[in-house]
């Protein structure tokens, strides 16, 4: 049996996605009888403090990151703000570093923060992203982010190495690195048999300003929409809010957001999604076996790329943002929706690269108890 470690572990926070995909291999930490330390900042912070009041957590130097107001403008902004997000990811190497030493952290698991990285002690870094799209400058970006994981002792993709997939070339590189592993897709949910209640739900999650650009648009279309709708908007908040709202053929209940337990209930007792093309929305949306609509983040290279992806495959249909209407939801009976990929994780084995010892490692704790 191993004995019990210490892990750091810390998603970015760029919408909900890697903090929420973290939720099951911080239970699978727990469950192995390890101690997790959750580090991150902002809503992604914020959720998973609200997951496990328990777990201690840390605020980490955010990168800041918004969207562009309008798509065209999403690569020259990303540019715009690198210097602020070097900046940021210096003082994350300094305050990995500082909790590292206070609390004799004996591991790392990095969800895409890239200075969330201690040369002394193993670390893993999670991606869905070998290859990073930006247009015409793929190819660099893609080096770029390979270089950066490749300083880190594993790699872990949250998809199936072998084709089908759902990640594509995002996921997949032509030469396989030594240091990747593929854990099958990562959910926090579980499909469960509930009557229907809800003819759609919305979803929504991401940076600001286009999040709430979705949701204005969303909920002006929905009011000649005929069923009932949940609409989970992804505001984490101090506590959740919930409203009714009449319209003519039946009604939109609103929440500001949902933990975890709530939300898998929710998503199971819905007929249809209508959500971002986010990947960690398509892994939990695949592990329900749901039937969706997808409407990607303007400019955003990722979720466009799944997005058309999943439409060429016939499993999820999807619009552009502006030119989205309500009656674009009647196409959705015409593809297959998601289906679950099976995969199994042998959590024992993945953990057991904390504890390997790294050469001129200086002793951090050895066990929390066995």
């Amino acid at each position: 049996m191993q004995k019990s470690k210490r892990i750091l572990i810390a998603p970015l926070n760029w919408g909900l996605g890697h903090a929420t995909r973290c939720i099951p291999i911080i239970n699978a930490l727990l469950t192995q009888g390890h101690q997790p330390f959750i580090a991150s900042d902002g809503v992604a912070l914020a959720l998973l403090q609200k997951e496990f009041p328990n777990l201690p957590s840390f605020e980490l130097p955010s990168y800041k990151i918004t969207y562009a107001q309008k798509a065209k403008n999403f690569k020259i902004k990303m540019i715009w703000d690198s210097p602020k997000v070097l900046k940021a990811i210096s003082k994350e190497k300094r305050a990995v570093k500082k909790l590292v030493k206070e609390h004799n952290l004996d591991g790392i698991i990095s969800d895409n923060r890239l200075g969330v990285f201690y040369k002394r002690i193993p670390c893993v870094f999670i991606t869905h992203q070998l290859n990073v799209l930006s247009g015409n400058t793929t190819w660099m970006s893609s080096k770029a982010h390979q270089k950066i994981i490749k300083k880190f002792d594993a790699c872990w993709v949250p998809d199936v190495k072998e084709k089908p997939n759902l990640t594509g070339k995002l996921g997949h590189l032509k030469k396989s690195k030594s240091n990747i592993t593929y854990l099958g897709p990562l959910s926090r949910f579980e499909k469960i048999k509930v009557e229907l209640e809800y003819n759609l739900m919305v979803l929504l999650s991401g940076p600001e300003p286009q999040r709430t650009f979705l949701e204005e648009k969303i909920l002006r279309e929905l009011s000649s929409y005929h069923g009932n709708v949940l609409f989970v908007k992804g505001k984490i908040e101090d506590s959740q809010t919930k409203e009714i709202r009449r319209i003519p053929k039946g009604r939109i209940t609103l929440y500001n957001f949902m933990q975890s337990q709530e939300l898998q209930m929710a998503l199971n007792q819905s007929a249809q999604i209508l959500c971002r093309s986010g990947y960690t929305t398509v892994m939990d949306l695949a592990k329900l076996e749901k039937k969706a609509f997808f409407i990607p983040t303007p400019g955003q290279y990722e979720q466009e790329y799944l997005a058309k992806r999943l439409e060429k495959q016939n499993l999820v249909p999807y619009a552009v943002q502006d030119s989205f209407t309500i009656e674009d939801l009647n196409r959705i009976e015409n593809f297959k929706g998601l289906t679950c990929f099976e995969s199994e994780i042998t959590y024992s084995e993945l953990f057991s690269v904390f504890s390997k010892v790294k050469e001129n490692s200086e002793p951090t704790s050895t066990s929390l108890s066995t």
